[in-house]
């Protein structure tokens, strides 16, 4: 039984797929770079400079740029081009209820992520919202991980995260937390087991399960 629940946002709360495709997308055009879904998928979850690098093979100013056209887009319109997933606002609500402490920790810009959990007006249920920054050293899901733990004065030994893609459960581990993986969002089954997550779930009845029992 874990006292203090961190969930990941994008993959994990919201499907976020077409702001963050449309967001790229603007991003490269002005280069003539189009990516495949696959490459764009992969987008969601890292920190977007690392993608552009990746995916792109640009240097690290290049894709600083690329960040700052991505946000020109994302900011007037694709931070609401997202949906949640099924049985995520009733599994909030059940946790709450419950006396868990919720709090949410995302590779996202967190004045980004706030804004989000408004919008679905889900944000009092969380104790905290750690986020990404949009300029400095914050950006990693270790980075972000440490910051909770830090600004919460929590122990790793009564939290767990949940996350949906290899990223989550490497920088959970770098903390010191276990990490659960959800399968509806955008990692794969292989992706987390190798990556080490504790437990699967397959959706958020099974979640709820799993953190309430």
């Amino acid at each position: 039984m874990f006292k203090h629940i961190f969930f990941d946002l994008d993959g994990t709360i919201t499907d976020s797929q077409q702001g963050i495709f449309q967001a790229v997308r603007y991003a490269l055009a002005p280069q003539g770079i189009e990516l495949s879904d696959a490459a764009l998928r992969s987008f969601i979850g890292p920190p977007l400079v690392e993608s552009f690098q990746r995916e792109c093979g640009q240097t690290v100013q290049e894709a600083q740029a690329s960040v700052t056209q991505y946000r020109e887009y994302y900011k007037a319109k694709g931070i609401f081009e997202c949906s949640l997933y099924a049985g995520i606002a009733p599994l909030l609500a059940s946790m709450h209820a419950a006396g868990k402490k919720i709090y949410l920790a995302t590779s996202k810009p967190d004045i980004f992520a706030q804004q989000i959990l408004e919008h679905f007006h889900l944000d009092h249920y969380f104790s905290f919202v750690a986020g990404a920054e949009l300029q400095g050293a914050r950006q990693s899901k270790e980075a972000v991980l440490r910051h909770l733990l830090t600004s919460c004065s929590l122990q790793p030994k009564e939290c767990v995260l949940v996350g949906d893609r290899k990223h989550d459960v490497l920088g959970a581990a770098a903390v010191g937390l276990p990490c659960i993986g959800v399968l509806y969002g955008f990692g794969s089954k292989e992706e987390l087991e190798q990556a080490g997550a504790r437990w699967l779930c397959q959706d958020a009845t099974a979640l709820q399960d799993l953190l309430l029992t």
